[in-house]
């Protein structure tokens, strides 16, 4: 979505790195001689001594979790929490780099300003980023952290619910937030023959959906999930859509030519490898598996 709008609940991610090229949803980049120790040491911080982690608000679940103390600026949810999963990978993340929790701030970043040209206000950013080799020539990726399936929302009861295949949504209305892979996978792979809606942000685009304005929104799985069970009552997830090997992927973003992408990569490695990233998948976004696909 995120690759935008809500994508929602399981065991996800898609995203990398590269100047054009596009890397493998599991492949680590970083020179083996590199360790995280090193990494730790002398970064190029936005702020001395803290690791600031951009991403948008509202904070939707099931991607951030645990509400908003008083006074936050945050909505829906404080990412500073450490609940749901990207929190808690950013968390993990910032930890294999030698940033303990009191030394991660959060900054908000509106989805689409994250992957634009230009000085950045974070060391990395966590907001549901596919990556896309357009993308990945104006700013970096880390390799995946979840593996992307798109998937679409109907409200019950209407004709777009009885659909059972990609090709038969082409007569109806669908939407998805302005500038995700969402959008893309409607217009280059669904080819609706109605022109879709779109949105500046994943909110819009369920209202839209609440109101009958739009057939079906187009999300990722684990935002499906939570579009269904929270934001639109009598909706259900029609089904989500093949993933490919190597394709579609979430990634943390940095600023073009960052050395924190190499550190961030060797690190991530390890949370694959030691069943991190598995296990955070297995506690925050369990609820996916149930999705039918669509062919």
């Amino acid at each position: 979505m995120r690759t935008a709008l809500v994508a929602a609940v399981l065991p996800l991610a898609l995203l990398a790195a590269g100047c054009g090229g596009k890397k493998s949803a599991t492949t680590t980049t970083t020179p083996a001689a590199q360790s995280t120790d090193a990494c730790a040491k002398d970064l190029p911080l936005v702020k001395s001594g803290a690791l600031t982690v951009g991403t948008d608000n509202p904070a939707f679940p099931p991607w951030f979790g645990g509400g908003t103390p008083s006074g936050s600026k945050w909505k829906v949810n404080d990412p500073s929490t450490g609940k749901g999963y990207e929190s808690a990978v950013a968390y993990a993340v910032a930890k294999g780099l030698g940033f303990p929790r009191g030394k991660v701030r959060w900054v908000y970043v509106p989805f689409n300003r994250a992957f634009a040209p230009g000085k950045k206000p974070f060391d990395f950013d966590v907001n549901q980023i596919s990556f896309t080799p357009a993308r990945a020539k104006v700013v970096d990726f880390s390799d995946s952290y979840y593996d992307v399936n798109q998937a679409v929302v109907v409200k019950k009861g209407t004709p777009i619910a009885g659909v059972d295949s990609t090709a038969g949504l082409k007569p109806y209305k669908l939407g998805a937030q302005l500038g995700t892979t969402s959008y893309a996978f409607i217009t280059d792979q669904i080819k609706p023959s109605k022109k879709p809606a779109v949105f500046p942000q994943n909110i819009g685009a369920v209202t839209a959906l609440n109101n009958r304005q739009i057939d079906g929104l187009v999300v990722d799985l684990p935002t499906a999930f939570y579009v269904t069970t929270v934001q639109v009552p009598n909706s259900k997830i029609l089904g989500r859509f093949p993933a490919q090997p190597g394709g579609e992927h979430f990634g943390l973003v940095f600023a073009k030519d960052s050395p924190l992408a190499a550190c961030t990569d060797s690190v991530l490695s390890k949370l694959r490898s030691n069943g991190t990233l598995t296990r955070l998948q297995d506690q925050w976004l369990s609820k996916a598996n149930g999705a039918p696909t669509l062919n």
